[in-house]
């Protein structure tokens, strides 16, 4: 869907993490992108991206300043009409269940994590990951993934009605519920926008079926305001 991709907005949490990187990725592949602050800048997007980060300076920042935008987000979220793609910290902060942490995060997708699982930063990682969802539509893209992993998380469980995309040791990397899309590694950091890609087919469709709603509800307005 390039053309549909080219009318796509994207936002991007930028009160920390590595927004900018993000922003290139989905604008390397034709999308505009948006950095957000403010809950009324999520009106104007047609999905969002949540990066990684510091999970607890998230947590400080919803207690200080950032607490409206975050309802607005889990809002949006929760009525499955916002695509929202979290990566390593973002996945921490999309999940239900923090192991060990009580936290402050969105609450919105049927999964456990843990936080640095793998250990701190130097023991940092990259893997290849056998991903076939992003790898349907051509044969030259049916090479792994790198799969950077800095300070990562881990998904220790996930309910029936969350879709695994990818293992690593066994364990979830990369999964999505309906609208909730997250990836334990950092793909921005990476030149394969694969993920990011997936995740713009995810906002397409996602719009479309949105602008479809719309033409029905209004058909249908018009039809009972004339009977």
């Amino acid at each position: 869907m390039p053309h549909m991709q080219e009318s796509l907005l994207i936002g991007v949490l930028a009160l920390q993490g590595a927004f900018i990187e993000h922003r290139q990725a989905v604008e390397r592949l034709g999308a505009r992108s948006l950095e957000i602050r403010f809950k009324e800048q999520l009106q104007h997007i047609d999905g969002l991206i949540i990066p990684g980060g510091e999970s607890t300076c998230i947590d400080k920042l919803s207690r200080e300043i950032a607490g409206e935008l975050y309802s607005e987000i889990t809002k949006l979220g929760a009525s499955g009409k916002l695509p929202i793609y979290g990566t390593c910290m973002g996945t921490i902060f999309l999940a239900k269940e923090i192991e060990g942490a009580n936290q402050t995060r969105l609450n919105l997708m049927d999964i456990t994590v843990k936080r640095n699982a793998y250990g701190p930063q130097k023991a940092s990682f990259e893997a290849d990951l056998d991903i076939s969802a992003i790898s349907m539509n051509a044969s030259e893209d049916s090479h792994p993934f790198p799969g950077i992993f800095l300070r990562a998380p881990s998904i220790v469980h996930a309910k029936e009605n969350v879709q695994v995309l990818a293992e690593f040791d066994g364990l979830p990397v990369m999964a999505r519920q309906n609208n909730l899309f997250v990836t334990t590694f950092h793909p921005e950091v990476t030149d394969d926008l694969r993920i990011h890609k997936y995740f713009l087919d995810q906002v397409c469709t996602s719009k479309n079926a949105n602008e479809m709603a719309s033409v029905t509800t209004f058909q249908y307005e018009v039809s009972t305001s004339k009977s």
